[in-house]
């Protein structure tokens, strides 16, 4: 079994940590400090916050330290989490696979092969052999999860999917960057107008009546154009944890990725040779 880095602890870094995880792989998960990814209750996300975090009865704890770090991936209880700068990570772990899940869509990512013996990247502007050893796609359809060799994913393209006619209009993107502040939840029933939270002095609305299936923590550091609210209109029928679908399909084609590279510790060191 490999040693796994996931780069982002949102929905989709979670359902990959947690899908290697339950296959017997040893994860660790890496984020930037306070980040602030809005589906909380689908993610690992609230461990850099609270220091636990669960996820279909999966546990993800806070690693303060290397020292903690060391003791937690022996122990193999809990997945790790961390916010070091991710060349300690790299130096103290020796992974034997690194996966980029931070779903970075509008950004161009720097090049990661050579930084583990596997690199798998997901999503957008990710191109085989060039980014990363491997791409997965990461768009909705028949090709979902598909294990990219040799090329790229497809282009950001589109609306994201419709629920009850809201597509893009269930969203809030921050419009300044800083401390994002909220006394609200996820899961919470929120009208049309109300305020949800705010950055310094300006505050964000809610975009329609619903449920916030999304919420950036209380205290999480924003970037301009970040998601960071999501309502989703069907309220109470509305599913706030647990694995998303399409998060699943796309650890399932990370797992695919990884099984087919035989990647593990042996072949970490005939690589490093």
């Amino acid at each position: 079994m490999a040693l796994i880095l996931v780069r982002g602890v949102g929905d989709v870094g979670s359902a990959v940590a947690y899908t290697l995880f339950k296959a017997g792989h040893t994860v660790v998960m890496h984020d930037i400090p306070m980040p602030s990814h809005p589906r909380r209750g689908m993610a690992f996300a609230d461990a850099l916050y609270r220091g636990t975090a669960e996820l279909e009865g999966a546990f993800a704890k806070y690693a303060r330290t290397l020292d903690d770090l060391g003791t937690m991936v022996k122990c193999g209880r809990a997945i790790p989490v961390i916010d070091i700068e991710l060349q300690h990570a790299l130096s103290a772990l020796q992974p034997d696979v690194l996966v980029d899940a931070r779903m970075r869509k509008h950004r161009q990512p720097e090049s990661q092969r050579g930084l583990a013996p596997l690199t798998v990247g997901l999503g957008p502007n990710f191109v085989a052999g060039a980014t990363t050893d491997i791409v997965v796609e990461t768009a909705w359809g028949n090709h979902i999860g598909e294990v990219i060799k040799v090329g790229r994913a497809s282009d950001l393209a589109g609306e994201p999917r419709e629920i009850e006619g809201h597509a893009r209009t269930r969203f809030v993107y921050s419009p300044v960057s800083g401390t994002f502040r909220t006394a609200l939840n996820v899961g919470a029933t929120v009208v049309a107008g109300e305020e949800v939270g705010r950055i310094g002095d300006t505050p964000l609305y809610a975009p329609l009546s619903g449920c916030l299936r999304g919420v950036a923590q209380d205290g999480a550091s924003v970037e301009i154009k970040a998601k960071i609210i999501e309502v989703d209109p069907r309220g109470s029928d509305t599913v706030v944890r647990g694995i998303g679908e399409r998060p699943r399909k796309i650890a399932d084609g990370v797992l695919k990725a990884v099984r087919e590279s035989a990647i593990g510790p042996a072949m970490q060191r005939a690589t490093r040779r």
